[in-house]
């Protein structure tokens, strides 16, 4: 499919088990990987699980990575996919009607930032419900899950280190901590998080902080498992089951919340 051409060009994948659709709404999604590595390639299996459960079209996001672009390259490039995408509908030969925001990880820390840019300045089509797959939400303190789960749960403190000193983002700016904004009129929200992942106690604030605003909002915690499992469906037998789980939430969120 076309490349978004500003701010500069991302390469954007379509993921959809039917060829031809009625108008309705598509997905945005955001990949994981520290805002450092990760691609469209990374998370194809996932986007196209994803369009298969929710059977939804699934458009995936090439944003930029850190170091060669810091931040705000990968806010800024999401949210003008988001709009280009809202805009461009036809492009894909699909009629687009509404937004749902989905990303894992650093990804779904995208998916909470430009909802939340889209809701102070909307693109053209509304954004309906977001789906953020253990986010990190929040660099301006320290949360005690980074210390229970800071060795040997596939994110080490050392790897978050890299992370961020490779993308350098601001830490209490909102595009870099989204926890830190008003969340009034958010979308609906699903936020889940894995119990034995540092990033656990960043997810369980920020779905308490929507709830708190009056947004309708599912949080679901999986026991026993860690960061990045819905990725890790080949070496996580019960990933599969997880991730279906997921979308099964999120399409009765999807069906409820679309116009």
């Amino acid at each position: 499919m076309p490349s978004c051409p500003a701010p500069t060009e991302i390469p954007l994948r379509l993921f959809d088990a039917r060829t031809e659709r009625e108008p309705g709404p598509a997905v945005v999604f955001f990949h994981g990987g520290g805002f450092v590595v990760g691609n469209i390639d990374t998370h194809a299996s996932m986007c196209a699980e994803i369009a298969r459960r929710l059977d939804l079209p699934v458009i995936s996001v090439d944003y930029r990575l850190g170091p060669e672009h810091p931040w705000p390259a990968a806010p800024d490039d999401a949210e003008a996919a988001a709009r280009w995408i809202a805009d461009n509908g036809a492009a894909v030969g699909r009629v687009i009607t509404g937004l749902v925001f989905c990303g894992d990880s650093a990804g779904a820390n995208l998916t909470l930032v430009t909802a939340l840019a889209l809701r102070d300045r909307p693109a053209s089509v509304p954004v309906i419900t977001l789906i953020s797959l253990y986010p990190s939400t929040d660099r301006t303190r320290h949360y005690a899950s980074a210390d229970a789960f800071s060795e040997g749960f596939g994110l080490d403190t050392s790897d978050m280190s890299f992370f961020m000193d490779s993308f350098k983002p601001q830490a209490g700016h909102w595009r870099a901590s989204p926890l830190v904004a008003d969340q009034t009129s958010m979308p609906a929200a699903l936020i889940v998080t894995a119990a034995l992942d540092p990033l656990r106690d960043q997810g369980r604030a920020y779905a308490a902080k929507l709830i708190d605003a009056g947004v309708s909002t599912t949080y679901r915690e999986f026991a026993g498992t860690i960061h990045g499992f819905l990725g890790f469906r080949r070496a996580i037998p019960s990933g599969q089951n997880d991730l279906i789980r997921v979308l099964e939430i999120a399409r009765v969120m999807i069906h409820e919340s679309m116009p």
